[in-house]
């Protein structure tokens, strides 16, 4: 793939990124607006501990971002059996452990066909969802008690690729608005174990594929590159 020129980019143009561990989408969006002066936003945002695929807009493709966040996703991670985090991932600490030597592949492989299908899904306390005008993660930083609500989605496929407890390596493909921390947690009850999402990558959105994606670095580069170009032509 090329990367769009600056004119392009103001216009309207649809960009996929290989969102890097520990950055927000919104810092990927800050980057492109900021680095380019267009009007950018993303469809579907991904948890900072999570890497993988984000698709920005920028001009008047922005437009389309509701049309790529009713798309579907694909995951692969590994879910951590027998211990429990609170934000259920690496975000907050351990609270607490359960054995785990009677869980065998069988029955980890059994427990994942289970969750085919519609169902109703407990997002996580830690989530961007607003509860009272307020993040919900906020309230849950602050110690503060939170309902959340449960909400419909659709596991399409669930697959364990390969387990080695106490980690156990899956791909998921889902409908938008999955919280696969919650999958995890819920995978992990399941099998009456506690358990958390250890990593995370989203490969697809739709039919588009993190192999076509920037990188946050190539993104730099590309538009450094432009500008440099921009400024040393002839007046």
């Amino acid at each position: 793939m090329v990367f769009p020129d600056l004119d392009t980019l103001k216009e309207g143009a649809t960009l996929l990124i290989d969102k890097p561990y520990e950055w927000t989408s919104f810092d990927v969006v800050n980057l492109i607006k900021r680095r380019t002066k267009a009007k950018t936003g993303h469809a579907g945002t991904l948890d900072p501990l999570a890497t993988g695929l984000v698709i920005l807009c920028t001009g008047k493709f922005t437009k389309k971002l509701q049309e790529f966040s009713e798309l579907g996703k694909t995951y692969e991670g590994i879910i951590y059996l027998g211990a429990h985090r609170p934000s259920y991932d690496r975000e907050t600490e351990i609270e607490s452990t359960n054995d785990i030597s009677g869980i065998t592949e069988e029955q980890i492989q059994e427990s994942a066909k289970t969750f085919i299908g519609e169902q109703l899904q407990m997002p996580p306390i830690f989530s961007a969802i607003k509860k009272d005008g307020i993040r919900a993660y906020k309230k849950a930083r602050k110690g503060e008690h939170i309902e959340m609500t449960a909400r419909k989605i659709n596991i399409i496929d669930f697959v364990i690729k390969k387990v080695e407890l106490p980690m156990v390596h899956f791909e998921v493909s889902c409908s938008k608005g999955t919280y696969i921390r919650s999958l995890a947690f819920d995978f992990g009850k399941s099998l009456n174990s506690k358990a958390y999402l250890h990593e995370l990558r989203r490969t697809k959105i739709g039919l588009y594929d993190v192999k076509n994606a920037f990188t946050v670095e190539e993104c730099i580069e590309s538009i450094a590159d432009q500008k440099m170009k921009q400024n040393n032509k002839p007046d």
